[in-house]
């Protein structure tokens, strides 16, 4: 753990920006209702939801299964495209990273494509993998209504979505278990809230990224249904919506306007959907000299997070994602695909991080 967390700590510095996450989704809305009321408890230790177990490799590959789901030479022969989001952004340049090493460690060629968070970028990349005859694709690219346009472009190949839904062509979903997701994190502020405050509170901040599609609105939706499992559902005049955009920049600007807006309150719960746009919030209250004022939960637990979870009493805690684990969950993933196998459950099992059990999950 030393070791991953030392290469996760180098990626902060590539920017102050990170995803809604979009670390880390689920598969449909329906779905993700569904598998929230299945899915593993918080408390549970960080695994891939249905990942390929290790077990299942064969025999020849035990020592590397043992390790992890990526068996060495699985890939020979085969051509993985990577549409990456954008690779200045921490979360993402860790989910670029593990899947580059994954891919290494199977023997298949990656062919790297940045999309820098821009629609018409991934376009690109689709007509790269096209030209390049790819096997399969794996697509984090942001703009879910580009999706249609981006499929048509490329190869007519098996595509797995990363955190972000890729129809028509995606046949397979790697990312966070959204509405679950979000219930953890707002299960923990309820909680908070209730130890802290027998939940009163004077408003209620809900961030959203619209931009982002169905799978940001699950997560923002899943925090105020977790809040409520606890403290009761949240009157229609203290809760207040926000797009909080996905960048540390977006989330300090955004936020700075709610905090004008309520002027004069001294008690006001936030979520965020990611770090990214955490760091904005936290950046703005203290610009405002108003820290005290917010107590913030978020999403993500990248590494950008781990000062404040440990350090700071006003960020409760994160509903963690692992983006350390997409790339041993999608590259056997993409292969089973690329050879006619179901790939199986792609979905993270998500667990609050927060100051009483971050050093037993990335110790310092």
């Amino acid at each position: 753990m030393d070791s991953l967390r030392a290469k996760m700590l180098g990626v902060v510095t590539v920017g102050t920006a990170c995803l809604l996450v979009l670390t880390a989704c689920g598969s449909s809305s329906s779905s993700e209702s569904a598998s929230s009321s299945q899915a593993p408890a918080a408390s549970e230790a960080p695994a891939a939801s249905e990942a390929p177990a290790a077990s299942e490799a064969p025999a020849a590959s035990e020592e590397a299964a043992a390790e992890g789901a990526v068996v060495p030479g699985s890939g020979d022969g085969l051509k993985i495209g990577y549409i990456s989001l954008g690779d200045s952004l921490p979360f993402v340049k860790i989910v670029s990273d593990g899947i580059k090493a994954a891919a290494e460690t199977a023997g298949a060629e990656l062919v790297f494509c940045d999309s820098q968070l821009d629609a018409a970028k991934a376009l690109d990349c689709a007509r790269t993998f096209k030209t390049q005859n790819v096997d399969g694709i794996l697509n984090f690219q942001l703009d879910q209504k580009a999706a249609a346009q981006i499929c048509a472009a490329g190869p007519d190949v098996p595509v797995i979505a990363i955190d972000i839904h890729q129809d028509p062509c995606e046949k397979a979903f790697l990312g966070a278990n959204n509405s679950l997701a979000g219930e953890v994190a707002g299960e923990a502020l309820g909680n908070f809230y209730k130890e802290k405050f027998n939940c009163e509170y004077d408003a209620f901040v809900k961030g959203e990224q619209p931009a982002a599609g169905e799978v940001t609105a699950l997560r923002a939706d899943g925090v105020v249904t977790g809040f409520e499992k606890v403290c009761g559902p949240i009157p229609a005049d203290k809760l207040r919506p926000v797009d909080l955009g996905s960048t540390t920049d977006d989330g300090r600007a955004k936020f700075a306007d709610t905090l004008t807006a309520l002027q004069g309150l001294k008690n006001i719960a936030v979520s965020s959907i990611n770090d990214d746009t955490g760091l904005g919030v936290m950046a703005a209250a203290k610009a405002a000299n108003r820290l005290d004022d917010i107590w913030l939960i978020s999403q993500g637990a990248d590494p950008t997070s781990w000062e404040n979870i440990r350090t700071n009493d006003h960020w409760v805690g994160d509903s963690a994602y692992f983006p350390e684990r997409y790339g041993e969950i999608g590259i056997p993933a993409m292969i089973k695909l690329i050879n006619g196998e179901d790939p199986g459950d792609l979905l993270v099992k998500h667990q609050l991080v927060n100051k009483a059990n971050i050093d037993q999950i990335y110790p310092q």
